[in-house]
């Protein structure tokens, strides 16, 4: 029999809330976490609305240690993975003793701090360029950084794969702690809201209200997941961690057990198109129901990282509801990131802490401002409202523009109440 993987911890930081406790709590509020910008100048770059996180002070939660070389983008990981680690009760006597690791998804990592660096580089010369901006100027900087504030002496490994990153990473720690090659791992994401992202994504007409990026006539920002005049997405940020670990092992403990992950599937869109991103959602909800021994009559509700983009709402939704059949008709459904943002490789954390959340309170979120559902969309149990689910299990999916597919089966311990 295989080795089961359950969650023992979490730790959150997002627009909404500090907090995996106070996430669910503010989402189940309606609350919105999508405000005007402050980390950087926008009145000349269209689309104002992001999920930015204000006020943010690093030692309010690190304390007085030397922050000077942690960027922005490692600093809300340190504070998710503090969090985590306090909540599944690993004290850093006992990761000083045993192996606790980390896989991290993430879309940039630090692009303020590698373009920042390259920026001084080019203008005034290699020998102005930072040093301590150097060591943060490549993806698997924030996770080497958590490693090193908090003793993770374990695997440490960045996954990027677009908006699909956060679940990608959960799905590599399920295969590494079965496989026997860890016992405890945190897994899950962190991106930064900066202005060079921002721009790329303006650029790209990604954006809600960016209208293929021609700024001069600004449309109503609609960035609600599965609206029928939906225009693109907000951009946020936020961390997110889940502490995994060996049943076994953290019943050897004495840990408290939040949830289970049941089973993942993973797949590709390699014709680059929405039929065939279509069938990458599909077969990896699929692989994920197979690995789970499941059928779609198991699951309780849906956790779609929908974000207001055009194609690939509907991609997603066509997806799901092409693996599971019947089923969808009458699936719960919500889409967070009507609250959040689209928070890129943190997205797939957030999802799973507020689906914890869900799990512990039986409370499924509803999708804030979906007043207009788009006609003929194949999940029709998206809603506005709140919904009481006796949710035993929840299916998270995500779908990236680069055609990143992912399925996470999450399901209270067997046994539990």
């Amino acid at each position: 029999m295989r080795q089961r993987v359950v969650v023992t911890g979490a730790g959150a930081l997002s627009p909404l809330a500090d907090s995996p406790a106070g996430l669910h709590a503010a989402l189940c509020a309606g609350r919105s976490g999508l405000k005007p910008i402050e980390l950087f100048p926008t009145d000349t770059i269209g689309p104002r609305q992001a999920g930015e996180i204000r006020p943010f002070e690093p030692r309010d939660y690190l304390g007085d240690r030397n922050l000077r070389p942690i960027d922005r983008t490692s600093r809300l990981l340190l504070v998710a993975a503090q969090q985590a680690l306090e909540a599944s009760g690993w004290t850093a006597e006992m990761r000083a003793s045993r192996e606790v690791g980390l896989v991290l998804g993430t879309t940039f990592c630090s692009v303020r701090t590698i373009a920042e660096f390259d920026r001084r580089g080019l203008q005034l010369g290699p020998s102005y360029a930072s040093p301590l901006d150097f060591a943060n100027s490549v993806i698997n900087a924030a996770a080497g950084q958590a490693a090193i504030w908090h003793g993770l002496r374990g695997v440490n490994s960045t996954i990027s794969a677009g908006e699909a990153s956060g679940l990608q990473a959960l799905a590599y720690a399920v295969g590494l702690i079965r496989s026997g090659r860890a016992a405890a791992l945190l897994a899950g994401g962190v991106e930064e809201l900066c202005l060079e992202s921002f721009l790329g994504y303006l650029r790209a007409g990604r954006l809600s209200g960016s209208n293929g990026h021609q700024v001069e006539e600004i449309p109503e920002e609609i960035s609600v997941p599965f609206h029928a005049r939906r225009n693109g997405f907000a951009q946020a940020e936020g961390a997110a961690l889940l502490m995994l670990e060996d049943a076994e092992a953290a019943a050897g403990r004495g840990a408290a057990v939040l949830a289970e992950i049941l089973g993942h599937g993973s797949a590709f869109d390699v014709e680059g198109t929405e039929a065939g991103a279509v069938t990458a959602v599909a077969r990896a909800v699929r692989l994920a129901l197979e690995d789970a021994a499941l059928s779609p009559g198991d699951v309780d509700a849906l956790s779609a990282s929908a974000n207001g983009g055009v194609a690939g709402d509907r991609a997603e939704a066509r997806g799901v509801a092409e693996a599971i059949g019947r089923r969808a008709a009458e699936l719960p459904v919500t889409a967070v990131k009507s609250m959040l943002g689209e928070a890129l490789g943190a997205s797939g954390g957030l999802q799973a802490v507020a689906a914890l959340g869900t799990l512990r309170h039986g409370v499924l979120p509803g999708i804030l401002g979906l007043e207009e559902v788009e006609p003929g969309l194949p999940l029709p149990g998206v809603s506005t409202r709140n919904r009481d689910v006796a949710a035993r299990r929840i299916l998270l999916t995500a779908l990236s523009a680069d055609g990143h597919a992912c399925a996470v089966l999450l399901g209270k311990e067997e046994g539990s109440s």
